[in-house]
Order: C-alpha cells, then sequence, then structure tokens
C-alpha cells in the first residue's frame, strides 16, 4: 500500500537515484561502521547504506513507516527504533570497541534546528554527520562572520563542528517536492572545542542574536560592561553577525565564571 506522506512529520520523500547514489557516495559507508540514520522513511537511502553496511540503526517517527521497515527488512540487519529523535539517546547506539558513532539522515526541516542541537550534546562520542537540510539552514550553518546569515546557528554548530555544504539538491528530487533548495552538509566534531559551557554560551548568543540591527554593545547591555566586551576582542561598535564564534566563546566563559 502506498504510504501518502504526512505534513505534520515533515515527510518528503527522496526518490531521485542519481542523488540518492550521490549521497552515499559523500557518506562512504564502511562496512563495520556504526552509523544511525534518521527518518529513513521510505528506505531508499536505507538500502543503499545496507548494501556497504553490517549493520544499520534508524530512528522513525511514524509507525506505520516503523511496521513497514519491520516487515521488508532482516531485524538482524536493520534495527528500528520507533521514537522521536529529539527525545531519543543517541548514545544508546550500540557501538565496537574504539568506534564512534556515524549519523545520517533527511531531516524534517521543521525539527532541524533543535535536532541539531540535540545531537551537539554527545558530539564527543560521533565521527561525523551527514544530513540533508533546507539549503538556507545550510548556509547558516557554515556561514563567515559578516554575512547576513551568520547568527546563532552558525556560532553554537561552528563551536562544536568542522562543517562544509557538500552539494545542493533541487525539489524535484523529492516526493512530493519540496517549495525549496536542500542541501547535503558534512559535520565532523573538532577533537578540541574551544572550552566553554555551552548553556553560558547559548545564553551570549540568544541575546546578541535577538536584536540583529543594534551594535553588540546595545544587544548585550545588562549582561556585559564595554570594557568586558573590550577585553573579549570585541569591537563594542560591531554588529553581532561581525562577531567571530571565539569571541561569543569568550564571552561565555566570562559569564559562566561570573
Amino acid at each position: 500500500m502506498k504510504h501518502i506522506p504526512r505534513k505534520r512529520f515533515g515527510q518528503n520523500f527522496l526518490t531521485d537515484d542519481g542523488v540518492l547514489h550521490d549521497i552515499i557516495r559523500t557518506i562512504d559507508p564502511q562496512a563495520d561502521d556504526a552509523m544511525v540514520e534518521i527518518g529513513p522513511g521510505l528506505a531508499a537511502m536505507t538500502r543503499l547504506l545496507l548494501d556497504s553496511l553490517g549493520q544499520l540503526h534508524v530512528v522513525e517517527l511514524d509507525r506505520d513507516l516503523v511496521a513497514r521497515l519491520q516487515k521488508n527488512f532482516d531485524p538482524t540487519r536493520l534495527v528500528v527504533h520507533s521514537a522521536d529523535a529529539l527525545q531519543f539517546d543517541f548514545s544508546s547506539i550500540p557501538r565496537p570497541a574504539g568506534k564512534k558513532l556515524r549519523v545520517v539522515g533527511n531531516l524534517p526541516y521543521n525539527i532541524s534546528s533543535p535536532l541539531l542541537f540535540h545531537l551537539a550534546q554527545i558530539a564527543s562520542q560521533v565521527q561525523d554527520q551527514h544530513f540533508m537540510l533546507q539549503k538556507e539552514v545550510v548556509e547558516r550553518m557554515v556561514a563567515e562572520p559578516g554575512s547576513k546569515a551568520f547568527g546563532r546557528l552558525s556560532v553554537m554548530l561552528q563551536w562544536r563542528y568542522h562543517m562544509e555544504l557538500m552539494f545542493v539538491v533541487p525539489p524535484t528530487a523529492f516526493d512530493p517536492p519540496p517549495r525549496v533548495d536542500s542541501a547535503i552538509v558534512r559535520m565532523i566534531p573538532l577533537q578540541n572545542p574551544l572550552p566553554c559551557d555551552q548553556a553560558s554560551l547559548e545564553k551570549v548568543v540568544t541575546k546578541a542574536f535577538s536584536q540583529r540591527r543594534k551594535v553588540i554593545r546595545n544587544c548585550l547591555a545588562g549582561m556585559f560592561t564595554e570594557a568586558e566586551l573590550i577585553d573579549a576582542g570585541i569591537d563594542p561598535q560591531a554588529r553581532p553577525e561581525a562577531v567571530p564564534m571565539p569571541q561569543f566563546v569568550a564571552l561565555g566563559r566570562r559569564l559562566s565564571a561570573a
């Protein structure tokens, strides 16, 4: 029976064989990888991944799709977790000694940012992540300071990952086609991220970018003095999007030490 895509789950199924094979080449799965796929959907990418992997874990919210996956695949090779990825404990995926987790998926656009932040909590246990996301979101993730796309998402993710936009995927590659372009992003956790308390950094960055048109001195008024901004290497007259990630981390450390 044909599965009807559910809007509330943000379901847009990738159907273009050429794009699917491009993604698999980008991921380059190996037989002994500990890999988890988020949102396998109709298993178009799942099947190709299993051609190379010994075993694959998948996390799927839609119970109809869970039942379909469990019916169509050998449970010793495809381990299906019926769960909300935003609540799922990805560190619970079993891994051989010395192996880190590889995470892949066509992420629902409506939960992409919170899901990325959820996964950042286990970045030290992850080898890499390859995701299909809305192109605009990927552009924000990889944006350089000074660009209009640079913001909260840029700072918080660049603090933990090296990221690269791999290639763009047009709406015609999906069923149903979304209204926007998509892109594949590669995320590799940094071995030695700048030390900082994540909650403190989050507070600073959220406040800084809440009023983008103001200079950062005014955005962070009540949290830091002008002298403290200068001490962190920040021009008080700069706009938030012009401040590089390391300077935000310096402010996060200052806040957590207060």
